[in-house]
């Protein structure tokens, strides 16, 4: 059996940069099991699988470790799959994906971008528990608790040097931990760190602006920003507050196609 298999930078303006993700689009559903296995082997941050179905087009998303319930990178990439190499018929005015988080839309921007209409994540304020507070080592102006854990430092030099401890971020019980701060020439800066789904650190996370986005627009009065994720490769977004959604504007770069052999 052999599957199509392409690997896009999203968030990324450049070969290299923002994150890269694998999109493997297919026929029909294969066992959790192997869509687990090709992750694995994958080994980048998600693996998205797309299937045609009667009511539209259902994505799944894997971590090297573990499916997960929403994943903004690997959607934008695979849109873009989807609208560049794998439709039939006319140019559509957007790609609506069927998910574990409801419907998901996403809309073709000029330029090769695109941006995604998610789901807000709603959050609470919370204290840091003792893991979390000797994972990351440093002074905390702020913790809310949504999927993640939302950590706001002082700055974005502060977010920039972090040197977390993933052992102890990895006895946590949510997905991840967002870092954040006020950044010195955008909205906000970012960071996300997720050891207990195989991802010690993701370049960057459309998924977490879904709280992040809110999280600043109560503080800062407005409801569109320039984000920056500061990972090693770095991305870029454009993050608007609408109501209950999050609009998430980022763009892709392709990298590699090629073909998944599995044993027939």
């Amino acid at each position: 059996m052999q599957l199509p298999l392409y690997q896009v930078d999203a968030f990324a303006d450049r070969l290299f940069g923002g994150n890269p993700a694998a999109v493997c689009p297919l026929d029909e559903w294969l066992p959790d099991a192997t869509l687990q296995a090709i992750a694995a082997e994958n080994n980048l941050s998600e693996t998205a699988f797309v299937v045609p179905e009667p009511d539209g087009l259902r994505i799944r998303w894997f971590t090297p470790t573990a499916e997960v319930r929403l994943c903004g990178h690997a959607t934008l990439a695979a849109a873009w799959v989807w609208l560049h190499r794998w439709r039939e018929g006319p140019w559509p005015d957007a790609v609506t994906f069927r998910s574990l988080s409801g419907p998901l839309t996403v809309t073709p921007e000029p330029g090769d971008r695109l941006t995604l209409d998610f789901p807000r994540e709603p959050f609470a304020p919370a204290t840091a528990p003792e893991a979390l507070s000797q994972g990351l080592g440093v002074a905390v102006q702020e913790v809310v608790a949504g999927q993640d854990w939302l950590v706001r430092l002082v700055d974005e030099t502060a977010v920039r040097a972090l040197q977390p401890d993933l052992e102890r971020l990895r006895r946590l019980d949510r997905r991840g931990v967002i870092v954040t701060a006020e950044g010195d020439d955008s909205g906000f800066v970012s960071r996300f760190f997720a050891p207990n789904f195989g991802i010690a650190e993701d370049p960057v996370t459309g998924s977490a602006h879904c709280m992040l986005t809110p999280f600043w627009a109560q503080r800062q009065g407005r409801s569109r920003f320039r984000a920056r994720q500061l990972s090693a490769r770095g991305g870029e977004l454009a993050c608007e507050l609408a109501g209950e959604r999050v609009r998430i504007t980022g763009g892709v770069v392709p990298y590699l196609e090629g073909t998944v052999t599995l044993p027939a």
